[in-house]
């Protein structure tokens, strides 16, 4: 049996065991059998569902009051030049040789527009997709403005994850490399005496974790005197209610002038109208919510009639695909054991981690997956931000997300800064409304033909 699907804006051409008939908007499917059910592998399309819970409308209101003036005066900074190369910048000599060496040609799309204001000691809020190059954007604007001369921390940055804070570090230290930067994470599940004889010691540069970071600073093991950069990633995230509480206390005791940036892959109305509070007319690189999606990763859905034949489907897809590395996402820590199991049954090498874990054991099972000793990583949301293995090619929401806007999260670890990339789907039926809520998010919900 064939059935034909629409293609919408945002998704590439390709199929899984399909094909397309020639000039046609519509995609070829065909639906297989798989242990009984009959799942549908398909492309991600509109589905007309009535009672979605998320409100397009409410949500474009709210960021359109929020983008234009504010009490009457423009609250945002225009900055519109855009540099073709990394040599356009006007970046120091060491600093180039450290974006070169780490393997960057040509700036991506958030380089070209956001490295040189953040540089110029603007306030920036930069939304930019997942793996396009965020990280190594505000890396490069902290490390064009410091004093190496003087060895006191003069940025901060900080991350929702310990995983996300020393990919950070990691970057910050490799970019730097040829700069002498002196860089230190502080994070949780690590040595308190060790963090604070670091930076004792003294460092350029301190990356970390809210907690961690502000213990620090109420201990006065990190003095705030000479910081003149703060730096807040996945600012989505650290703006929830979970964060902002916290971010309130650092910032309260940093000093009164200091460059403030904002990066994350989504900006929503809640953080948008935080930052109003504590930044200094900033330059606005902002993505339209349709615009939304990540060049280069395909995006299908399976038609899962029930929950237990999820995990045949996760089988049979291994054993169909020629898969280098993958990530797997589930919703609860619970979960993350049965397909764990299962695939194990079935020879495949798979890892897992999950708040649960201690640090030392989410540490050794992430070098273990970005090594390649693994093939398979069974996780959380705890990392949906804080993977960065350039050989990861396909994501599976075994659970489709419970919030719209952390889908471009999870399947952002696949396609990292401009390789192709696979999401797929698992849906069942009562979780056909949280897919129509994400299509609609991203604009992927076409009008009839």
């Amino acid at each position: 049996m064939r059935r034909y699907v629409k293609r919408f804006p945002g998704y590439h051409c390709g199929l899984f065991g399909g094909t397309r008939e020639p000039n046609s908007r519509y995609f070829d499917v065909v639906e297989r059998p798989m242990f009984g059910s009959k799942s549908l592998l398909l492309y991600m399309a509109g589905l007309t569902l009535e009672g979605s819970q998320f409100d397009t409308h409410q949500y474009d209101t709210k960021m359109n009051e929020l983008l234009g003036p504010g009490d009457g005066e423009e609250f945002f900074t225009s900055y519109d030049e855009v540099y073709d190369s990394f040599d356009a910048m006007g970046l120091q000599e060491n600093l180039l040789r450290g974006i070169y060496a780490y393997g960057f040609e040509k700036p991506s799309a958030i380089q070209q527009r956001g490295i040189v204001p953040f540089c110029k000691g603007l306030d920036v809020i930069q939304q930019a997709q997942s793996g396009t190059g965020k990280t190594s954007t505000f890396c490069s604007g902290v490390l064009q403005q410091l004093d190496y001369n003087i060895v006191e921390c003069q940025a901060l940055v900080l991350a929702p994850t310990r995983e996300l804070a020393q990919q950070i570090e990691k970057v910050m230290r490799a970019l730097g490399d040829y700069l002498g930067v002196k860089v230190h994470a502080c994070v949780r599940g690590t040595s308190v005496c060790e963090d604070q004889r670091i930076l004792s010691n003294g460092v350029h540069v301190v990356v970390g974790t809210p907690g961690r970071v502000f213990d620090m600073l109420r201990r006065q093991s990190l003095r705030p005197d000479y910081i003149k950069m703060f730096v807040l990633d996945e600012a989505d995230e650290m703006l929830s209610r979970g964060f902002k509480d916290q971010i309130y206390d650092i910032f309260q005791l940093l000093p009164p002038k200091i460059q403030v940036g904002v990066f994350s892959a989504t900006v929503p109305p809640e953080a948008l109208e935080i930052t109003r509070k504590f930044m200094n007319k900033p330059v606005r690189i902002l993505v339209k919510r349709d615009e939304l999606t990540l060049e280069g990763i395909k995006q299908f859905y399976v038609n899962v009639d029930k929950e237990e034949w999820k995990l045949e489907t996760l089988c049979n897809l291994y054993e169909t695909l020629a898969i280098t590395q993958s990530v797997i996402f589930v919703n609860t820590r619970r979960k993350v054991d049965w397909p764990t199991d299962k695939m194990r049954s079935h020879d495949h090498t798979v890892s897992t981690t999950h708040g649960d874990n201690d640090q030392n054991t989410r540490d050794i099972i992430m070098r273990e997956f970005s090594s390649g000793s693994s093939h398979v990583l069974i996780t959380t949301d705890l990392l949906a931000r804080g993977i960065d293995v350039q050989q990861v090619s396909l994501v599976i929401n075994y659970d489709l997300p419970t919030q719209p806007e952390n889908y471009l999260h999870r399947i952002g670890r696949s396609g990292r800064f401009g390789r192709k990339g696979v999401a797929i789907n698992f849906v069942k039926k009562d979780d056909e409304r949280m897919l129509f809520d994400i299509q609609k998010f991203y604009n992927v919900v076409g009008a009839p033909s």
